[in-house]
C-alpha cells in the first residue's frame, strides 16, 4: 500500500485520544547542569483515554531501576492507560521500598481517570527513594487533561540542553491515517547497550501487539542500541510504545519506516545534545570477517575516550583509529585496512603516512559537525555501523557537579 509521511509540529499532543503535560512538585529546585533556564517541570504524565497496548525495552544493565521492576511484575501483555515520568530521581538501588513507593504514589491518582495497570519511569540521581511527600502535594497541580507535550518533554530533561520530541502522520492510499509522536532525554551515560535514556512513543494506529513488540525491538536495534557517549549504560534505560488503536488504521510497512525513523532521528539528537559533546560521528566497519565482528569493532571506536578526545582536539590521529579496531580482538590485517574521514584516505598500506596536503583535508573534516570515520578490514563482507561523539572539557565538568 502506498503512503505519504508528514512531519508535525509538537510531539505527543498530535496523537488521537492522548495527554500528556507536567508540573514541578519540588524536585527540581535548581535548573539542569547545562543552564537550561526555562525548565519548569520534574514530573510529567502521558494518559490515554482508552486502554493502550504497550511494548518496552529496557537496559541491559543488571541493576535495573524500580520503575522497570515494578513494569515487570505486571502481567505479560498486560495494558495500561496512564504513565508517570520524574527527573531528578532515578529511584535506583532503592530495593523493594523503592517499588513500594511506585505503588504509594500511583495509588494517589484521581480516581476519576480510573487509571488501569499505572506504569512509572524515573531519570537522575542513583541511590535515592522517592520523596513521597512531595509527589502527594505536587500531584494535585497536575491537569490531566492537557495536551503539553512540550511541558513534558522539558520536564524529563536532566543534562539534556535541548528538549527532543517528534510527531508524524501518515496516510494511506486509501484515505486512512494514522500518528506516530514521540518524546526523549538523553546526554549523558549514554552506551550502546539499549542506550542510557528514557523515550516515549505513542499511537493511534491500530497496530497488532505482536507488531508493536517486533518493531519495538528492531527500531531500538538500528537506533539507541548504536549510540554511545561515553560508555555507560544506566540502570533506567527504557524505550516504550504505547498504542491505543483509536485511529483504526494501519499499515506495517509505513509504520515501520516511521518508527524507525522518529527512534534514529531521536538517537541523534542525543548523540548531538552529548555532555559537552560537539560534533557527531558515525563509524562504519566495512570487509569485516562477519557482522559481529563488525559490530565489535564500529562499537569500540565509538567507546574509546583516546578516540572521542582526538575527534574533540581535531587531530587526524589514524593511529587511535588502528589501535582501537586492533585491540577490539577481532580478526584484522594492518596490511590490508583502509582508513577514511568521509571521502579522504587517511591510511592504507601504500599510504602509512599523512603528507601535508591531506592532513589539512584531515583538518578541515574534523572541523565539521558531522562527519564519517570508514575501516575497511578487507578480509570479508561483514559490516556495521555505530555512532559517537567526542569528549570535551564540559563533560568532566558536568558529571564532576552532577549531585550539585
Amino acid at each position: 500500500m502506498k503512503y505519504t509521511i508528514e512531519y508535525l509540529k509538537n510531539g505527543l499532543e498530535n496523537v488521537e485520544g492522548f495527554y500528556c503535560g507536567a508540573t514541578n512538585i519540588g524536585m527540581r529546585t535548581n535548573h539542569a547542569n547545562s543552564g537550561i533556564t526555562d525548565i519548569d517541570g520534574d514530573v510529567a504524565f502521558i494518559r490515554s483515554d482508552t486502554l493502550c497496548d504497550l511494548s518496552a525495552v529496557f537496559t541491559t544493565n543488571k541493576f535495573q531501576a524500580a520503575p522497570i521492576k515494578h513494569f515487570l511484575s505486571y502481567p505479560k501483555d498486560f495494558q495500561t492507560n496512564f504513565l508517570l515520568i520524574n527527573a531528578k530521581n532515578a529511584n535506583a538501588m532503592t530495593g523493594k521500598k523503592g517499588i513500594e513507593d511506585i505503588d504509594t504514589i500511583l495509588k494517589m491518582l484521581p480516581k476519576e481517570l480510573n487509571v488501569t495497570n499505572p506504569i512509572m519511569s524515573s531519570t537522575g540521581v542513583i541511590g535515592y527513594r522517592l520523596p513521597i511527600e512531595k509527589f502527594e502535594r505536587g500531584l494535585k497541580k497536575l491537569d490531566f487533561y492537557s495536551k503539553d507535550s512540550n511541558a513534558a518533554a522539558k520536564a524529563i530533561m536532566t543534562t539534556d540542553t535541548f528538549k527532543k520530541e517528534l510527531a508524524y502522520k501518515i496516510t494511506l492510499e486509501n484515505g486512512s491515517f494514522f500518528h506516530i509522536a514521540a518524546i526523549a532525554k538523553g546526554a549523558g551515560m549514554i552506551n550502546p547497550a539499549m542506550a542510557t535514556m528514557l523515550c516515549f512513543i505513542t499511537t493511534d494506529a491500530d497496530i497488532p501487539k505482536s507488531d508493536m513488540d517486533e518493531l519495538l525491538k528492531e527500531g531500538a536495534k538500528q537506533s539507541f542500541n548504536r549510540i554511545s557517549v561515553d560508555g555507560d549504560t544506566s540502570t533506567n534505560d527504557t524505550a516504550m510504545l504505547l498504542a491505543n488503536k483509536r485511529s483504526g488504521a494501519y499499515d506495517k510497512r509505513a509504520f515501520a519506516q516511521v518508527l524507525n525513523k522518529i527512534m534514529f532521528e531521536l538517537a541523534m539528537m542525543i548523540l548531538k545534545d552529548g555532555e559537552g559533546s560537539t560534533k557527531v560521528v558515525k563509524f562504519e566497519i566495512k570487509g569485516a570477517k562477519s557482522d559481529e565482528d563488525a559490530r565489535i569493532a564500529a562499537t569500540a571506536l565509538s567507546n574509546s575516550l583516546l578516540v572521542k578526545t582526538a575527534l574533540f582536539g581535531e587531530d587526524p590521529n589514524w593511529g587511535r583509529i588502528a589501535s582501537t579496531v586492533g585491540a577490539s580482538g577481532i580478526d584484522c590485517d594492518d596490511e590490508k585496512l583502509v582508513i577514511h574521514y568521509d571521502d579522504l584516505l587517511i591510511y592504507s598500506n601504500e599510504y602509512r603516512e599523512l603528507d601535508k596536503d591531506r592532513e589539512e583535508k584531515a583538518y578541515k573534516i574534523m572541523k565539521q559537525d558531522q562527519f564519517t570515520i570508514t575501516c575497511d578490514l578487507g578480509i570479508g563482507d561483514g559490516s556495521y555501523s555505530a555512532y559517537g561523539c567526542d569528549l570535551g572539557y564540559d563533560y568532566v565538568k558536568i558529571n564532576a557537579e552532577y549531585r550539585t
